[in-house]
């Protein structure tokens, strides 16, 4: 495929997001990834070393320059998983309806205990609450806890094995959401330019805070709603994030699987309020793991994310150890291509009424997309510094795909993520006239229209000024442009 073909804008709005893991962190299955449809790279912090991370990341910047696309990398960190010790014999059976014991003796555990190495989680669960091991699959309900022991019943026995993980539903555990693995995870991403750090297992807005001062200013923060006791101070972590994670793995082992899609939809329209990107994540085309076909519920399931207006949409083990990684990229894109062709997408997708801030920038960004109903356009050009305008204008779900031309190799890389926007990195502009040339030439050279294709343009004035959104204007191409567009 050559250069000029890859570097267009995608055809749809939404965006992919993949995981790199051994089937497809190799240059020729990236470069392949990336010819299939993926936006964004997700690495994996939980699996894996620094020196494959590194060369990991080595290969998704040599594809950025290969392919001349901005391509975003997002280190997600693993988080504080709560693990059961050690059994005598790797592994034993509890009962349904039987007594079990967690407690903070490191001997080797039993099929009537085990050694739970928290011992915040002593001080904070009470009688009637419940712990859930191995993904939910042993449920167990607390009949009395104290400072050394916590006698539990088995609401639902089975198998248990060594350093099965634990989850606590019904208590705000009183631990950092960064370990002393996520602190170095985190400041190895920050050394290797990581764009977006996911930060898993947030609780409370001070867990953001705190990875945010550890960041140091660098890269972009996105929060992974996965504790129920998140989903009571959504708005605060929305606001002290750059973004938001459904993650709905470790949210339907917490809760029952019948909340879960209601509360998907609310975290996304909280999230979509706000302008900033929302990812829904976790088993959307899980059996591609193994079948070089999703199932028509998966299909579905991604479809509905798409519908309700997500900014990305990811794949995790089917792109990172599955079988048929370039297989679900190809359906994925698929799907948002037909989706987004619906001409029931355009109300659905404005399900909410997204209200602007009562700002000249905001008022402009929603202008253009009521600009792109009423006159037949075929993109927005975002001149941008900070990324700031193209996340108004993104918020607006407009029915045209929005060109983001920035000086920052930085926020073009985090745009990746960001619905709609198909972002370059260019040279600054210093006059409405160059603003006008280039915004015309980049218009042309990445798919934006033909002669006579009208495009808004958005930018500030004075130039450079972050912030200082205020200037909208509709530009027309034309053929003399069609002849001198290759020249920038």
């Amino acid at each position: 495929m050559a250069k000029t073909e890859q570097f267009d804008h995608r055809g749809r709005k939404v965006k992919i997001l993949a995981t790199l893991g051994p089937a497809s962190r190799s240059p020729e299955m990236i470069a392949r990834l990336l010819r299939a449809g993926v936006d964004a790279f997700r690495v994996n912090m939980s699996h894996g070393d620094h020196a494959t991370h590194a060369e990991t990341i080595a290969n998704i910047r040599a594809a950025e320059k290969d392919f001349g696309r901005p391509i975003a990398v997002l280190c997600d960190l693993q988080g504080p998983k709560l693990r059961v010790g050690q059994f005598k014999d790797g592994r034993t059976v509890i009962r349904h309806g039987s007594h079990f014991t967690l407690d903070r003796n490191p001997e080797p555990g039993d099929e009537n205990r085990v050694c739970l190495p928290h011992p915040e989680l002593f001080d904070v669960l009470e009688k009637g609450q419940r712990l859930l091991v191995d993904d939910g699959k042993i449920r167990l309900r607390v009949t009395r806890a104290g400072p050394d022991e916590i006698l539990c019943t088995a609401e639902v026995g089975g198998v248990i094995s060594d350093r099965k993980g634990v989850n606590v539903p019904d208590a705000v555990v009183p631990i950092p959401a960064l370990t002393p693995k996520d602190r170095r995870d985190l400041a190895f991403a920050v050394e290797h330019g990581a764009d977006w750090i996911a930060l898993s297992f947030v609780q409370r807005p001070e867990d953001v805070a705190e990875a945010r001062r550890l960041m140091g200013g660098y890269g972009a923060l996105m929060a992974k709603i996965e504790k129920p006791s998140a989903i009571d101070r959504l708005a605060e972590i929305v606001e002290m994030s750059d973004g938001i994670m459904v993650a709905r793995g470790d949210l339907g082992v917490e809760l029952n699987p019948e909340e879960v899609p209601p509360l998907q939809k609310h975290i996304v329209e909280t999230t979509r309020r706000s302008g900033k990107p929302v990812v829904v994540a976790t088993q959307m085309l899980e059996s591609m793991i193994e079948s070089p076909a999703p199932t028509r519920a998966e299909v579905s399931d991604v479809a509905n994310a798409i519908y309700d207006g997500a900014d990305a949409v990811m794949l995790s083990a089917e792109t990172a150890a599955g079988a048929w990684p370039e297989e679900a990229v190809t359906i994925m894109d698929r799907i948002g291509k037909q989706v987004e062709n619906d001409p029931g997408y355009a109300p659905r997708v404005h399900f909410a009424e997204m209200r602007p801030d009562a700002t000249t920038a905001n008022a402009l960004a929603r202008a253009s997309a009521q600009i792109a109903e009423t006159v037949a356009i075929s993109g927005i050009i975002v001149f941008t510094g900070s990324g700031s305008t193209a996340r108004r204008v993104a918020r607006e779900r407009p029915n045209v795909p929005m060109l983001v031309l920035t000086p920052s190799p930085k926020i073009a890389r985090k745009c990746a993520l960001l619905w709609g926007a198909h972002a370059v990195h260019t040279k600054d502009i210093g006059s409405f006239e160059e603003m006008i040339a280039k915004g015309k030439r980049m218009a042309l050279r990445h798919g934006f229209g033909t002669a006579g294709s009208k495009l808004i343009a958005l930018a500030g004035v004075p130039f450079g000024t972050p912030g200082a959104t205020n200037l909208l204007h509709v530009v027309t191409l034309s053929g003399d442009e069609l002849k001198r567009h290759s020249g920038d």
